[in-house]
């Protein structure tokens, strides 16, 4: 049999995209630092994916599953030897540490001339494939560099799947119960696979790739950090409950029209079919079985204010071309008011802000300047309040 292997077997990892080996043949190897969850999965050899929405749920039975220690080089460098596709799922700021055993996998197939694998990131940050690339590179050294280029295939996917922070609660008893909302669609850059793609279920091979990429930062993350944002002032808790706050929509709904703007104008894409798209995320978003919070979902907005994230990556997108953000403004200056005292990022900007003005938090968080033209229109907007 085939043999997947996933490296991550978080929430992203069990729900989507090892589900999705599995359904398309494949044996599916975790590779996961987490002894308890490794130990479970070797113990099991399945588990199970709820899937929800507001009327009911199902439960489906990923099977054929196993896991190494990712902390065990030799194991994981024998795995991806004979892997036949992989993909990440561990989070961006985990790539570099897993960087070592996964080159040590990589040369084992360079040195002894293996069929090409294509690894595919299931990362949320742009150009994860060249991050990932750099890195590899980086750790294999020249020598290898056009072996890699002829053999590794580096594929950015976007994940628009929405899984919730699981509690003891929903877990019912088994650790590796996910639960996750119905969407299953899996866009992954057709031009970055060696030789052809291989046929993966609800897999949406698309290039240029660009598109989907910003189409998720820029619409999917920015409304949902906007409703989450906005919320915060009006003390709700869960996502569902914003949405259901016809005025929180409704800016929600033209930040992320700010954006489809600017990708319409950039890749000629249709209008009708991203303002379908903004709806339905609307709708996902009101997904109340999820439970998905405010609090997971406002988390870390210093990385979230970023220039090159969802709200300041926004925005200067739509600024880039010429188009207005003023709806993405509010959504960044109730990140800046967004005061949860137990979010370790959150309490930075607060102090940031108490000590030197948000001038200065603008300044720093934002990545901007007095000369940019959106600097006065946070400013100002933060200290409007008044966001919706």
């Amino acid at each position: 049999m085939k043999k997947a292997v996933m490296y991550g077997a978080g929430n992203i990892g069990r729900g989507f995209i090892g589900k999705t080996f599995y359904e398309s043949g494949y044996e599916v190897c975790f590779i996961e630092v987490n002894k308890e969850i490794t130990g479970k999965l070797n113990e099991d050899r399945q588990y199970p994916v709820r899937i929800v929405q507001n009327d009911g749920y199902h439960e489906e039975i990923v099977r054929n599953v196993r896991a190494v220690d990712g902390t065990d080089i030799e194991r994981v460098a024998s795995e991806i030897e004979t892997a036949d596709i992989m993909a990440t799922a561990v989070g961006v700021n985990m790539l570099p540490r897993i960087v070592k055993p996964v080159c040590a996998g990589l040369k084992r197939r360079l040195d002894k001339g293996a069929p090409p694998l294509n690894i595919i990131i299931c990362e949320n940050l742009i150009d994860s494939d060249k991050y990932l690339r750099g890195l590899i590179e980086s750790e294999l050294g020249d020598a290898y560099k056009e072996k890699l280029d002829k053999s590794i295939g580096l594929a950015e996917a976007s994940i628009g799947r929405m899984v919730p922070v699981m509690t003891d609660e929903m877990r019912e008893g088994n650790m590796l119960r996910v639960w996750v909302e119905p969407y299953d669609m899996l866009p992954v850059d057709s031009a970055a696979f060696v030789g052809p793609i291989p046929p993966l279920k609800n897999v949406v091979p698309f290039t240029p790739f660009g598109y989907y990429i910003k189409r998720k930062l820029f619409i999917h993350n920015l409304g949902h950090a906007v409703c989450a944002y906005l919320g915060w002032q009006k003390g709700y808790e869960y996502i569902w409950q914003c949405v259901g706050d016809m005025p929180i929509k409704a800016l929600a709904k033209a930040a992320m029209s700010d954006s489809a703007a600017a990708l319409q104008q950039e890749y000629r894409s249709s209008a009708d079919e991203l303002a379908a798209h903004i709806d339905d995320l609307l709708s996902r978003f009101a997904n109340r079985a999820l439970g998905d919070t405010v609090a997971r979902v406002g988390r870390d907005p210093i990385r979230k204010l970023g220039v090159g994230d969802r709200l300041m990556g926004a925005a200067l997108y739509c600024a880039s071309m010429g188009i207005a953000p003023g709806n993405i403004v509010k959504g960044i200056a109730a990140a800046l008011r967004y005061d949860n005292p137990e979010d370790e990022a959150a309490v930075c900007i607060q102090q940031d802000i108490r000590q030197h003005g948000i001038e200065a938090a603008v300044k720093k968080y934002c990545g901007i300047g007095e000369d940019s033209p959106l600097f006065e229109s946070i400013i100002r907007q933060y200290r409007e309040g008044n966001f919706v």
